[in-house]
C-alpha cells in the first residue's frame, strides 16, 4: 500500500495540478497570464483583451478583439427574468455579493452537466456568467439603495459601463483607473477561491455550481472580503503619526494588519506597486494618507519584528483606488469579483478538460478503537 503524503496546513506549497491559465512567482514577486507580464497587461491592454487571452489563451487581434468586446457587451444585458429576481429580493440590507450568489444560481437554471457538453458551449457559458456579473452587482447595489437599475450599454468598454452603472457617473480617468485594477486582479494562481472552483468542475458540474463555489470561497473576509478592511484601517490610524502606536498595538494583540503581507509573496506584491503608481495620479488627501501610513507600517513592523518583512498587498491601495473612482466600500469586494470570474471560469474550464476528479486524503487524528 502507498503511504500517503502528508501536506502542510493549508496545502502550502503543495502542487496540486498542470496549469497554462498564469503562474505567481512569490521570491520575484512577479506574475503572469498565459506567460505575459500580468502588471504589463494591465498598463497597456483593454479589459476585454485581457479577458481574451486568459480565456483562449492569445491576445486577439483588433478584429478578434472589436468581435469579442461586442459579444461581451452583449451579454452584459441581463435577461429580464434575472432583474425581476433582483427587484424582488434586493432590500435596503443586501449584500450585492449576496445578490450576486443567488442571481447566478438564477442564471443556472437549465444549465447542463460541464462534462456533458461540447467545448464550444463551456466557452459560452462561461462568458455569459462572467459578463453579466458585473451588471447584476451594479444593479443589486442601486436597488440596496432605493435607485433605479441602469441599463448596460453593449457598446461601450466593460470597465467604464461597469463604473457607470454603478454609480452613474462616467469619467474616463476613474473609468482608466478601474481598468487598470481589473486586468491585475482577473487571475492570482491557486488562491482559495479559484482553487474552490476547480474542485467543483473536477466533478463535471454545471457552471453555475462552479462558479457558486468559488463565490463562497471569495466571501471570507480572509480573501475577496479584504479591500473594505484595509480601508477601514486608514481611517482607525487617521494621522499617519498614530501609526506607529497603532501597529505596536496590533502586534501586542496579535492582530492582523489588513492589507500587508501575502500568503505567496516575499517582496512587494507586484499588484500593490501597479496600484500605488495609478492612485498617485489623483493626489487626493487620501491617496498622501496611504501613502505615507504604508511607509510608516512597514518601518513599525521591521522595527518590532526584525527579519520579518511584511509590505502591503493589493488589498490596500485596492481600497483607495476604488474610493477615487468613486465606488464605496460596499462595492469593493464586488469590484474585485468582476475581475475575478473571468479567471474563476478559465480556470473552470481547464479543470474540466482534466477529466480528472480532485478527491485527497485527509489524516485521522481523533481517537481510536471507541465503543
Amino acid at each position: 500500500m502507498t503511504t500517503p503524503l502528508i501536506a502542510p496546513a493549508g496545502l502550502k506549497n503543495v502542487i496540486v495540478t498542470d496549469t497554462e491559465i498564469g503562474d505567481v512567482r512569490g521570491e520575484e514577486g512577479y506574475f503572469h497570464y498565459r506567460g505575459h507580464d500580468a502588471t504589463r497587461l494591465a498598463a497597456e491592454v483593454t479589459f476585454e483583451d485581457a479577458w481574451h487571452l486568459v480565456l483562449f489563451g492569445r491576445l486577439p487581434g483588433p478584429s478578434d478583439g472589436a468581435a469579442f468586446a461586442r459579444r461581451a457587451g452583449a451579454l452584459r444585458v441581463l435577461p429580464g427574468g434575472v432583474l425581476d429576481l433582483l427587484r424582488a429580493t434586493v432590500g435596503p440590507n443586501t449584500e450585492p455579493m449576496h445578490a450576486l450568489r443567488l442571481a447566478l444560481a438564477g442564471l443556472g437554471l437549465g444549465d447542463r452537466p460541464l462534462m456533458d457538453v461540447p467545448e464550444a458551449e463551456r466557452a459560452e457559458a462561461a462568458l455569459r456568467y462572467a459578463a453579466a456579473t458585473p451588471a447584476i452587482l451594479a444593479a443589486a447595489h442601486r436597488l440596496a439603495r432605493g435607485e433605479v437599475p441602469l441599463d448596460a450599454d453593449p457598446d461601450a468598454d466593460h470597465a467604464a459601463d461597469y463604473l457607470r452603472m454603478a454609480t452613474g457617473t462616467t469619467d474616463a480617468a476613474a473609468a482608466a483607473a478601474l481598468q487598470t485594477y481589473l486586468v491585475a486582479t482577473i487571475d492570482h494562481g491557486f488562491n482559495a477561491s479559484t482553487f474552490a472552483g476547480r474542485v467543483i468542475a473536477s466533478t463535471g458540474s454545471d457552471m453555475s455550481s462552479c462558479l457558486l463555489g468559488a463565490l463562497g470561497a471569495f466571501l471570507g473576509p480572509l480573501h475577496g472580503g479584504a479591500p473594505s478592511r484595509a480601508l477601514a484601517a486608514l481611517d482607525e490610524i487617521g494621522d499617519p503619526a498614530n501609526t506607529r502606536a497603532w501597529v505596536r498595538g496590533k502586534i501586542a494583540r496579535d492582530e492582523k494588519i489588513m492589507g500587508f503581507g501575502h500568503a505567496v509573496y516575499r517582496t512587494h506584491d507586484p499588484r500593490s506597486e501597479l496600484l500605488k503608481e495609478v492612485v498617485t495620479r489623483f493626489d487626493s488627501p487620501l491617496v498622501r494618507r496611504a501613502r505615507a501610513v504604508e511607509a510608516e507600517i512597514e518601518t513599525g513592523i521591521n522595527e518590532l519584528k526584525p527579519g520579518r518583512r511584511l509590505y502591503a498587498n493589493v488589498e490596500f491601495y485596492a481600497g483607495v483606488l476604488m474610493t477615487e473612482v468613486g465606488l464605496p466600500p460596499s462595492m469593493f469586494t464586488p469590484t474585485f469579483g468582476v475581475a475575478r470570474v473571468v479567471g474563476w471560469t478559465a480556470n473552470i474550464l481547464e479543470q474540466v478538460r482534466q477529466g480528472k476528479i480532485i478527491r485527497p486524503s485527509a489524516q485521522y487524528v481523533g481517537p481510536e478503537n471507541l465503543q
